[in-house]
């Protein structure tokens, strides 16, 4: 037999003959599609741009060339261990992520007032196949043995974010497939996202995670002035205690000896005068130490601009409804296209 090319006459000429089948197909897929992709909670996304304070390009030129090829030659010869580019890896951190438990988040209509972890265990909408597979999973475990849940126990006082129980743990995953962090490797802007089925809260969780992500970036980069201005005040401390005891030494043997006449004594008191006199230059010295200690935290402190706010989304960010039921009608119509033009197929497939 001869072979027949599909042609789009071809194609034209079987919708015709079989357009009963392509209209109850597309029809039944449509319907079938909304009804699936109405039982999808809706959820909103929200985003903030922040461009975090860096220092000037000493590569100049050469950075410039550098960076379009993704190479940024700030991270190279800086200082700091953690990087613009390794912000993103927070996103994995227990301690970061568990920070946002505490969050309080409320929902438009008002009527949710809690925080960010009872939300996600006590208010996320699903669907009804999620419902029914979340029940089923229960009833094993009803059945199945016991597994040893090596997290801390809710009685114990303090919260170890590296040791998590099966709740807390999830919920944790929860936040991480819910937020983003995402680096610019040209410009070093930073792009913050969150991800939540209430466009109010969405909003919240993306300033809390930026704030918390500038106080995370702030105490890394003064960890080190914080520390010495705190040690240079434990010295000042110190030295003051020791030249306010030689002031009173020398205070008390002075009014003891107002008008000495031998010369041991006087020899004594100039002995304590010199002593007094060093205790108070290095009690000066360690102050101004300490004093350029404050002033480097402030230096070190860096200083982020909003370049775009978070703002409460007024249209859900996903699922996409109409382009879902479109494309499964479309594919539907491809189905039933195939499914007249098989014998068509096997001759060019040689089948």
């Amino acid at each position: 037999m001869d072979k027949q090319e599909i042609t789009p006459k071809l194609v034209i000429q079987r919708i015709k003959e079989h357009k009963k089948l392509f209209a109850i197909t597309v029809a039944v897929t449509f319907v079938l599609s909304c009804i699936l992709i109405l039982c999808v909670p809706r959820s909103y996304s929200s985003s903030i741009m922040l461009a975090p304070e860096i220092n000037a390009d000493p590569a100049g030129a050469i950075g410039s060339i550098a960076a379009n090829f993704g190479i940024d030659l700030n991270n190279m010869q800086t200082n700091d261990a953690i990087t613009p580019l390794l912000y993103p890896d927070l996103a994995d951190d227990n301690k970061f992520i568990c920070s946002l438990f505490t969050v309080r988040v409320k929902d438009v209509d008002g009527k949710i007032d809690c925080t960010y972890y009872d939300y996600l265990q006590k208010h996320q909408k699903q669907a009804w196949w999620t419902s029914v597979f979340t029940w089923f999973r229960n009833v094993l475990k009803s059945v199945m043995p016991k597994e040893k849940d090596f997290g801390a126990s809710q009685g114990e006082s303090t919260f170890d974010p590296y040791r998590l129980n099966r709740e807390q743990d999830r919920i944790a995953n929860a936040i991480r497939r819910s937020i983003s962090i995402h680096t610019d490797k040209k410009t070093g802007v930073i792009l913050v996202a969150a991800e939540a089925q209430d466009p109010l809260i969405c909003k919240t969780i993306a300033d809390s995670t930026c704030a918390h992500l500038q106080a995370f970036i702030t105490d890394y980069r003064t960890s080190k002035a914080r520390n010495d201005a705190e040690y240079y005040g434990k010295l000042t401390e110190e030295a003051k205690e020791e030249y306010e005891k030689a002031r009173r030494r020398y205070v008390d043997y002075a009014d003891s000896n107002m008008e000495p006449v031998l010369e041991r004594y006087r020899s004594k008191r100039n002995d304590l005068e010199n002593d007094m006199q060093l205790k108070y230059n290095n009690f000066t010295t360690l102050n101004t130490q300490l004093l350029a200690a404050k002033a480097k935290v402030q230096e070190k402190t860096p200083a982020f601009a909003v370049l775009e706010g978070a703002a409460v989304p007024q249209k859900a960010s996903k699922p996409k409804r109409m382009v879902f039921v479109l494309m499964m009608c479309f594919l539907a119509f491809g189905a039933c296209l195939l499914y007249t033009l098989r014998e068509e197929v096997k001759q060019q497939l040689n089948l």
